[in-house]
């Protein structure tokens, strides 16, 4: 017998809840993300299609081990702070195996992490509607502590918020969506007289003020905004700065952060206003290493 013979042999007689290799889950994966980018860009797949051309390159493995193997890249992608596809809902308790299959392709892809919206945005000075602002996080709020637990290792073992805070692309684009937010809603609210002075200062003199945008409310008090953007879901962690909370600590009354989240989507936001330990855990991932 042919060693080619031996090694098709043996995968079919693999057994069906055997662990998954790194080369069925490179499979999957790059599967998952081809349906993906056609959810994204809104053309038409089908997910049975998709299952029936993988089975043959996962011998051994059935149609309802597959279907389930993609809700874990859900949940995976989830915990990456990642757009995924609705269809699948995200299903946890994977194994870490999964999660480095999910990292390999995305490190293969990297454009895919600077995406923006397939609709474009309306943004810079042009009338769009406003973004869908809701309520923060909260531990009322929170999913299962089984979950979240599951999914802040994976965040935090894969910098998500590093990465997301790396990503100027992402970073540009959030500001820009924002500062459009800011002027729509204030001509709403019929004051284009404060529309015509809000300034991207961020773009406009640099990233050093500790705030991206410099808007107002409608009755004229000072809204100093720092945006943090992400294409996954409202608990992503993200990165704040020293100089960022220590400015929104001198001017509490004018700053505060807005978290932009399923931002490649459909982008939605919630607001943080100081003190911001009354509403996230802040915890120091770098120190400033100096000489005496």
């Amino acid at each position: 017998m042919t060693n080619g013979l031996a090694d098709s042999s043996l995968a079919e007689c693999r057994m069906p809840n055997a662990p998954w290799t790194d080369e069925e889950n490179d499979l999957i994966v790059a599967d998952y993300f081809a349906m993906l980018k056609a959810d994204v860009m809104g053309h038409p797949y089908s997910k049975a299609a998709h299952r029936r051309a993988l089975l043959p390159l996962l011998a051994g493995r059935s149609d309802s081990s597959i279907e389930f193997k993609h809700q874990n890249i859900s949940a995976v992608l989830k915990g990456l702070g990642e757009d995924w596809i609705p269809g699948y809902k995200p299903a946890f308790n994977f194994q870490m195996a999964l999660v480095d299959a999910v990292a390999r392709w995305l490190a293969m892809n990297p454009v895919w992490l600077t995406r923006l919206p397939h609709t474009r945005l309306k943004t810079g000075l042009q009338e769009s509607a406003p973004l869908w602002i809701g309520p923060a996080p909260t531990r009322s709020n929170q999913p299962p502590p089984q979950e979240l637990e599951q999914m802040l290792h994976v965040a935090h073992t894969y910098d998500a918020a590093g990465r997301d805070a790396r990503n100027r692309t992402l970073g540009r684009a959030g500001e820009e969506c924002m500062l459009a937010h800011e002027w729509t809603s204030l001509r709403m609210a019929g004051r284009d007289d404060l529309a015509r002075k809000v300034r991207w200062v961020s773009e406009e003199d640099g990233d050093g003020a500790g705030y991206d945008i410099s808007s107002f409310a409608p009755d004229g008090q000072t809204r100093l905004i720092e945006v943090k953007t992400t294409n996954g879901w409202e608990r992503t962690p993200f990165h704040i700065t020293r100089n960022e909370l220590a400015v929104a600590n001198a001017r509490r009354s004018e700053w505060c952060l807005v978290r932009l989240w399923n931002f490649s989507r459909e982008p939605k936001a919630f607001e943080l206003l100081p003190p911001l330990d009354a509403h996230v855990t802040l915890t120091a991932t770098t120190f400033e290493v100096g000489f005496a």
